[in-house]
């Protein structure tokens, strides 16, 4: 048993060799080289899956079941056992998978449906009236440089011949495209990659640029402490009295961070003061310029910043 695209075993004497040579023979039936064993005794099986896929069948089971004829595939088990050989190593072969014969391929390609198997079905349908007209049917011989060591090779039919160079320039064509497809998406990657690289390099150096305090940037005062706010006051001569020192105190730390937020009512129970005193203190701070009124919180209570 060997495999195909390995190197085969000695002809053993007085064994014929094939008339045409099986993976050209393949080839110009489904349009790919397939997967092959061949046994001892000569016979070439391929692997189901192969053939179907190439021949645009849906489903391998349902494929061997309607088309093939039961005796033309086994499982590689039972074919190989009839020689005692094992399963070969690589190239996903398994015990369970479904092989055909050549009988079988041919089969499959007769009920295939794809423009590209038309040159073969004719061929095979020459063969036949041929054969029913003649009684045979017959090869040209080949030259001699392409003669089977010990045995004689024949050409090739003219329409399977030709059929397999159009496979054969469609396949170069598609790898030209392919190549070529290959070519722009690297190409095109490579400009993403690029791309990517100069807004990387961008948003680094505008990071550093954020970092970096400016030249002509003002350093940030320091911020205001209530305790501060109370001394400006003070020196400032704008608090004359400790009752309006006690309503600027209680006012003091919430002005610092913005703004306070207080009734007339709250500062008299921090305070301690009448609510007429809280109100006159209140009127003399706003009209010292210590703080204004912007005006009323959502419940109603004033809301004084600094101005």
């Amino acid at each position: 048993m060997y495999e195909q695209n390995n190197t085969p075993p000695e002809q053993p004497a007085g064994q014929k060799q094939d008339a045409i040579e099986i993976s050209d023979f393949v080839y110009a039936a489904t349009g790919a080289r397939v997967r092959r064993l061949t046994t001892p005794d000569g016979t070439h099986w391929f692997p189901a899956v192969d053939v179907c896929k190439h021949l645009g069948y849906a489903h391998v089971g349902s494929a061997l079941r309607n088309v093939a004829d039961a005796t033309n595939f086994a499982s590689a088990e039972s074919v190989l056992q009839r020689h005692g050989l094992g399963i070969p190593a690589g190239r996903e072969w398994r015990r369970d998978m479904n092989l055909v014969n050549l009988q079988g391929l041919v089969r499959l390609v007769n009920g295939c449906t794809k423009p590209e198997s038309e040159p073969f079905k004719a061929w095979v349908s020459e063969v036949i009236a041929t054969v029913q007209r003649e009684g045979s049917y017959s090869l040209e011989p080949s030259p001699a440089p392409l003669a089977h060591p010990g045995g004689s090779a024949y050409l090739m039919p003219q329409q399977v011949a030709d059929a397999i160079m159009r496979l054969e320039e469609r396949n170069l064509q598609a790898d030209e495209m392919l190549a070529a497809t290959a070519g722009e998406r690297n190409e095109l990657l490579r400009r993403i990659s690029e791309g990517q690289d100069r807004m990387v390099d961008a948003l680094r150096d505008l990071t550093e640029a954020l970092r970096q305090p400016r030249a002509d940037s003002k350093p940030s005062a320091p911020e205001l402490t209530h305790q501060q706010l109370l001394a400006t006051w003070k020196a400032r001569n704008l608090i004359v009295t400790d009752d309006v020192h006690m309503v600027a105190a209680c006012l003091a730390p919430a002005l610092v961070q913005g703004g306070a937020r207080y009734r007339v009512e709250e500062i008299a129970d921090r305070t301690g003061l009448p609510y007429e005193r809280v109100h006159d203190c209140l009127r003399m701070l706003i009209r010292r310029g210590c703080v204004r009124q912007v005006g009323c919180a959502p419940d109603g209570a004033p809301v004084y910043v600094l101005p």
